[in-house]
């Protein structure tokens, strides 16, 4: 069985979230999306995980269910602590094997913050001090590096992070076997680091709100569906059942290149380099970005790619692809309309993404169509994302035939 899973998001207790991210909200849109499986997101948020065990049924191992959805039990935390004389700022993604095991979970971190306090909540704990928690509530949970690349709250940005998992992690390295790379980059990019070819590569969307999930996701074949299933493909890389992740075009992410938000100055990493690191309007240090970052630790040149390397599929969000097409904004009450006119004909926002021929949308959309073939070739120019700025795509539709309907 084929599953298109999205396990990074986040639900409306956490801070700068859509107030839709609720269990109707997440099962109405997983299904718009097509995604087979997603995570609850916030488990360790006292109220949510009430709201969770009040609407959530048992399908299976580790497996539970809302109005067809099916969930999997999943957090995120911030890790803070001090190391060799700096603050270190982590973010960890959590997948429990059970509710019972996330319960318990929570209890050992509330050890370490408050966890009434966000539904990402902060705690003031080492990154082996965590792994050990985490474990010692449920040995088979998995805890996963998330956004790994971004300048705050991951393993290697460049403003509170590590050069290396080893020195992140201690002890506890070995117990990491999965890293989630982020918006900002892609497989590509993180293949360029030998250290990372033992760990698997995973994508997620990290939604606050339901339009955005399945932005990034992995692509499973699993004999069935289940928590040990799920774990398993992802810790061993067999691409018989970890068949693909699907990926956000990494120019798109907010902290693609370097750059200076309230100056408007983006650069690649030479030109940042040739500036000393430092804004050339306001004189302020640049926001140094993913592509920088990869720069500086990478031990391998572009192109580079490791063997039993899972692959990856590059995607634009339907919803952004159909903005383009209508020249206008994704968010407009316009494009949603459209959206869920495809979504409905099609059946799925990944049925018309990655499974039916662009030929077979043009007959029934005709410029979406075209635009889709473009998506899926690459043909597109991207303006990237820089210091919390989101990149832009842009599709060449100028050479459509103007009487060719839009939809």
């Amino acid at each position: 069985m084929r599953v298109i899973a999205d396990l990074h998001l986040h639900s409306r207790f956490s801070r700068a979230t859509s107030a839709d991210m609720n269990i109707s909200g997440l099962s109405r849109w997983a299904k718009r999306k097509g995604l087979d499986l997603l995570g609850t997101g916030d488990f360790t948020h006292p109220q949510w995980f009430r709201e969770l065990l009040s609407h959530l049924r048992p399908a299976g191992e580790g497996i539970y269910e809302h109005e067809g959805t099916r969930f999997l039990f999943t957090a995120e935390v911030a890790a803070v602590w001090n190391h060799a004389g700096k603050t270190r700022r982590v973010h960890f993604l959590l997948l429990a094997p059970s509710a019972e095991e996330a319960a318990r979970i929570a209890r050992e971190l509330s050890f370490f913050g408050n966890l009434s306090a966000d539904g990402r909540p902060t705690l003031g704990v080492r990154a082996e001090d965590l792994v050990e928690a985490v474990r010692a509530a449920s040995p088979r949970a998995a805890i996963i590096p998330a956004h790994a690349w971004t300048p705050w709250w991951s393993i290697f940005g460049s403003n509170s992070g590590f050069d290396s998992l080893e020195e992140a992690l201690g002890w506890a390295q070995p117990e990491v076997f999965a890293l989630e790379t982020g918006l900002s980059s892609d497989p590509p990019m993180n293949w360029r680091l030998s250290a990372l070819d033992r760990v698997s590569l995973v994508s997620f969307s990290d939604a606050h709100s339901p339009t955005r999930l399945g932005r990034e996701a992995c692509v499973f074949a699993l004999p069935e569906l289940s928590y040990s299933a799920v774990v398993e493909a992802i810790r061993t890389k067999d691409p018989r059942r970890f068949l693909f992740t699907v990926e956000f075009f990494p120019e798109e992410g907010k902290y693609h290149y370097d750059g200076h938000r309230s100056c408007g100055v983006v650069f690649p990493p030479a030109e940042t380099r040739r500036h000393g690191g430092r804004c050339p309007v306001c004189g302020n240090p640049l926001t140094v970005g993913v592509m920088h970052r990869v720069e500086e630790l990478a031990d391998r040149p572009p192109g580079a790619q490791p063997e039993g390397a899972i692959p990856f599929r590059s995607l634009a969000p339907l919803l952004e692809i159909i903005a383009q097409v209508l020249g206008q904004e994704p968010e407009t009450q316009a494009v949603l309309r459209q959206y869920l006119k495809v979504v409905d004909h099609f059946g799925s926002e990944f049925a018309v993404l990655l499974d039916v021929p662009s030929s077979e949308v043009e007959r029934a959309f005709p410029r979406l169509g075209r635009a889709l073939e473009k998506v899926r070739r690459g043909e597109l120019s991207i303006r990237p994302g820089y210091d919390g700025v989101y990149g832009e795509i842009r599709i060449p539709l100028a050479e459509d035939s103007p009487e060719l309907p839009l939809f």
